[in-house]
């Protein structure tokens, strides 16, 4: 058996100091390893977590932090949409560390239990198509790519992809 097969992996809600920061910060950090993304991105994932940290509703919107031996390695949220029964989930993240023990599908499955228990009929969410890992867990749940658009964001030319998934359908199908 591996080290990693040894490892203690937990998803818990994110709701303790230091967990808002570690969020950006983690971003930051991962996005320009991986991506040379720069801190437009960082700062785009800021001000996600400051409009959740000041005005959540706890009833409707909640975040994770995944942990493997009690350190941070990933997170999803879940906040309101433009629309009452329509939920966004953001900023899906799984750093270097916390990869391959299922945490980001875990993850996307806490969001979406939320999701139905708090009422939502639909979740979306905005990536880009260089998220490879992540588009495969959110096709996995059953979302549907409904467009994209080229765009120059985080200095460089991407593909934003908006992404649906119908709960009430989801449901249904699975009562089958």
């Amino acid at each position: 058996m591996s080290q990693q097969d040894h490892r203690q992996a937990v998803v818990r809600r994110a709701d303790r100091p230091g967990d808002l920061g570690w969020v950006v910060m983690a971003h930051g950090e991962v996005y320009d390893q991986q991506f040379g993304w720069n801190t437009d991105f960082e700062a785009l994932v800021a001000k996600i977590v400051a409009d959740y940290g000041v005005k959540h509703d706890p009833a409707r919107e909640a975040g994770w932090i995944a942990e493997v031996d009690g350190r941070r390695v990933g997170c999803v949220f879940l906040v309101a949409g433009d629309q009452p029964k329509v939920a966004k989930l953001r900023i899906l993240l799984v750093t270097p560390e916390g990869r391959g023990l299922g945490l980001g599908t875990r993850l996307v499955g806490e969001c979406l239990a939320f999701a139905r228990d708090a009422g939502y009929e639909q979740v979306t969410l905005w990536t880009n198509d260089v998220l490879a890992a992540a588009r495969k867990i959110y096709q996995n749940f059953g979302f549907i790519l409904a467009d994209e658009e080229r765009h120059h964001s985080f200095g460089h030319d991407l593909i934003g992809q908006n992404w649906t998934l119908d709960l009430h359908t989801d449901a249904a199908d699975s009562d089958n």
